[in-house]
């Protein structure tokens, strides 16, 4: 618009200029004639120019529109892509989530029954002491009551002896 705006003054000046040299040069008798003629010529100069100024305006305007209609549809074509890939991302996660969620509960499976698996070895193994524990403690009653018994014998003896020297003495 701004060119077409330009063109239209420049060629406006070109012809008022044009237009005043003519008057200069004419004939001083037919100044009537030639004035009006020269007169008509920029009237229908400037005419000219307006109806250009007009058409390139309206050129103007309809590129505008149209340039405007693209960036709409561009914008619109973007923001469905946009909307598309967020959508896939959503897909994305929720598949991923619900896979670790699997994966979660067979790895719990799998240490819920190795817990139970250490727990009942752990009973067994504690059964197993305490049979042996019982097996160590009672051979060693025995064997503690069976030094008792000689400590005892060994003791009178001693006991006599002492004794029996004791008198030889006395």
């Amino acid at each position: 618009m701004r060119k077409a705006l330009v063109a239209g003054l420049c060629g406006l000046v070109l012809l008022t200029e044009m237009a005043g040299r003519a008057v200069g040069q004419e004939n001083r008798t037919k100044d009537k004639n030639t004035a009006e003629k020269t007169a008509d010529k920029v009237g229908d100069k400037a005419e000219e120019v307006g109806d250009k100024t007009k058409k390139g305006a309206k050129k103007v305007a309809q590129e505008a529109k149209s340039a405007g209609n693209e960036v709409k549809a561009k914008t619109k074509d973007v923001g469905d892509d946009v909307g598309d890939k967020t959508q896939d991302v959503k897909d994305a996660t929720v598949k991923g989530v619900k896979a670790t969620g699997e994966k979660t509960k067979d790895v719990s499976a799998k240490v819920g029954d190795k817990a139970e698996d250490v727990k009942d070895t752990t009973v067994k193994g504690t059964k197993v002491a305490a049979k042996k524990t019982k097996a160590v403690s009672t051979e060693a009653v025995a064997k503690g009551e069976d030094v008792g018994h000689k400590t005892a014998k060994g003791a009178k003896s001693a006991g006599n002896w002492f004794t029996r020297a004791v008198k030889k003495i006395f």
